[in-house]
């Protein structure tokens, strides 16, 4: 099984990166707020790893904090949530965000997640609540970097980072309508020159505050 990978980056498209171990390129699928941690192209990059097998296909989900994976297993073990949603889950929110929705019963934050109903928002709650108690919520590192990598003024998205971003929310399970408004709704209120970016601002106009 493979628990962990650790190589050069050699292609970053949301929500998949591909990584050259040794030689061997091992593409892994990533949540959003790991994609945001990553090096540019070319870069070293080590990820924790969960291996998922199913009758019909096998998947590396990979994971910049050994937290977000542990997380990540706790999802997929809820009745009704596999691993694209749980993927979802944790490219819309934060880890500490997530704790914070099924500690204090928001299922309205939940359910703006693809895929994510009411009734299975509160089976989150339910089967996630004892499991989480022990969890702290505290600052995460993430935000520190939001907070220093504001958008500048004067830059002005290309269409091919507006495709990349849409592409990239269709992936995650939004429908390409939906995708193409957060997008929109974002280049209205912010000059954005990185796909990365864009997808990061339309992601965290769904979380909560």
């Amino acid at each position: 099984m493979i628990g962990r990978l650790q190589g050069q980056l050699l292609e970053k498209k949301a929500p998949e990166v591909l990584v050259d171990v040794n030689g061997v390129g091992y593409e892994v699928l990533v949540p959003m707020t790991t994609l945001y941690q990553l090096p540019e192209i070319g870069g070293k990059v080590t990820l924790s790893i969960h291996f998922a097998v199913s009758e019909n296909s096998q998947a590396l989900y990979g994971f910049y904090d050994k937290k977000d994976r542990e997380l990540f297993r706790t999802l997929i073990k809820v009745s009704g949530v596999g691993p694209k949603m749980a993927l979802a889950i944790l490219s819309g929110m934060e880890t500490d965000q997530l704790v914070s929705c099924v500690m204090e019963d928001n299922v309205s934050a939940l359910v703006k997640v693809p895929g994510v109903g009411k009734k299975t928002a509160e089976r989150l709650i339910i089967e996630l609540r004892d499991k989480l108690k022990t969890w702290q919520v505290a600052h995460s590192p993430l935000a520190e970097m939001e907070a220093a990598s504001q958008p500048q003024a004067g830059g002005q998205g290309s269409n091919d980072i507006v495709a990349e971003a849409e592409s990239a929310l269709v992936a995650l399970g939004y429908k390409p309508v939906e995708a193409s408004k957060m997008v929109a709704n974002v280049l209205r209120a912010h000059s954005v020159t990185r796909s990365e970016e864009l997808i990061r601002l339309s992601l965290r106009s769904l979380s909560p505050a």
